[in-house]
């Protein structure tokens, strides 16, 4: 069997052997009764499984993946009784349509980034630099502006272009330092052109961003980002943390 692509091993997390020989009879419907592992291979076992179940679902939800769990749990059965019903080239065959599956849904989700971005350059009050980067001025301060090498303190929210935020200091209840040079590039080129006291909002494209690689499980490959964010002071150095999902 060739081997799985890196979207296969990213998507499985781990690989582990499950298998239940002992099949207990089954409760009357109204009555479901949960059977806690015991011993230590039950509970590695169990927390194995609870791993494979995390990692499918997060992401199977990026890749736009649908699984059908039942015949997962089949499918782990059944290879680790030596009965699979796939030989190696059903096996190959079923991969391959998983990776043109998640290949043409990542081609969707990259032209509807790259439309919100044609789109959103047309609207009143949007500026478009050369890199791509795209911002709106919210608030207009008369501080300096800081340059690469500056620490900086800001408040800030980060959103996806679906809405969905994936960070923010206003939530934490406090206000993030860091040096510049060490954020991604769209949020380097945008807080230079703020003058203290300023905030903006950045829509910043994936390039500018995290790219192909994505952010944790919040941030998808190829992503446009949007940030609200506000430059309370430029500090001297210290010991300063970088914004979770903006490094």
């Amino acid at each position: 069997m060739k081997k799985l692509s890196l979207i296969l091993l990213t998507l499985l997390c781990v690989t582990v052997v499950y298998a239940q020989k002992n099949k207990k009879e089954k409760k009357s419907k109204s009555k479901v009764e949960v059977v806690a592992p015991k011993s230590l291979t039950e509970i590695t076992s169990y927390a194995l499984g609870v791993n494979i179940a995390d990692g499918l679902k997060q992401n199977s939800e990026q890749l736009g993946i649908t699984v059908d769990w039942e015949w997962i749990v089949r499918g782990l059965r059944e290879a680790a009784d030596g009965k699979s019903q796939f030989d190696s080239a059903k096996m190959s065959e079923a991969f391959a349509k998983l990776d043109s599956l998640v290949k043409e849904n990542r081609d969707i989700k990259a032209r509807k980034q790259k439309e919100f971005l044609e789109e959103n350059k047309k609207k009143a009050g949007v500026i478009t630099t050369p890199s791509g980067l795209q911002y709106e001025v919210i608030t207009l301060g008369t501080g300096a502006k800081p340059t690469l090498e500056s620490n900086v303190e800001v408040n800030y929210e980060g959103k996806t272009i679906d809405g969905k935020v994936f960070d923010s200091s206003y939530e934490r209840g406090t206000t993030t330092s860091f040096k510049l040079s060490n954020v991604i590039p769209g949020w380097q080129e945008g807080l230079q052109l703020m003058p203290v006291g300023s905030k903006f909002r950045f829509y910043i494209p994936s390039e500018l961003a995290y790219g192909e690689r994505g952010a944790g499980n919040d941030i998808e490959p190829n992503a446009t980002l949007i940030f609200e964010v506000e430059l309370l002071n430029i500090v001297p150095d210290t010991e300063l943390v970088s914004p979770n999902n903006s490094k």
